[in-house]
């Protein structure tokens, strides 16, 4: 082993699997809230009755995403992290390619923020996703509670 890795391997910061799996909850719970919140008050700066329109329309779609593709993503993540599991770097409760898809859509939110696209519609879209994040965080905190410590 080079003696750059023996260094890595010695001090990462490992953790259990239902470590990674809390860690994996908090922050798609974090974000979805965040998102979510970002996304109504930018919903209800318009006038209402479109304001609620715009909410209720953000609300839908993250459920329908939130049911069909995230829980699935949440399952995917969540069998990984058992699949490895314990004593793998912190880090790692995400996949690398999950890694690289926040950067993204991180990087999409902030193009969409200065795009000139009106708050009201973005509100729509920031709710969508952070509620479809909350069904995946909501999947992530059951395989959170059912996993058994290991020792």
């Amino acid at each position: 082993m080079t003696p750059l890795k023996e260094w890595a391997e010695r001090f990462k910061p490992a953790a259990r699997a239902k470590t990674h799996l809390l860690a994996a909850a908090l922050l798609w719970t974090v974000v979805g809230l965040g998102l979510t919140a970002a996304g109504l008050v930018w919903s209800f700066g318009s006038a209402l009755p479109w304001s609620l329109l715009l909410a209720a329309a953000g609300v839908a779609a993250g459920t329908v995403k939130g049911r069909l593709v995230i829980r699935k993503m949440a399952d995917w993540n969540t069998a990984r992290i058992i699949a490895r599991g314990d004593g793998h770097c912190l880090g790692g409760f995400l996949a690398p390619k999950t890694w690289l898809l926040i950067a993204v859509m991180m990087s999409s939110g902030i193009l969409l923020r200065r795009s000139g696209v009106p708050r009201p519609i973005l509100g729509v879209l920031y709710t969508a996703v952070g509620t479809g994040l909350l069904f995946g965080g909501w999947q992530l905190w059951k395989a959170w509670r059912e996993t058994p410590e290991t020792n």
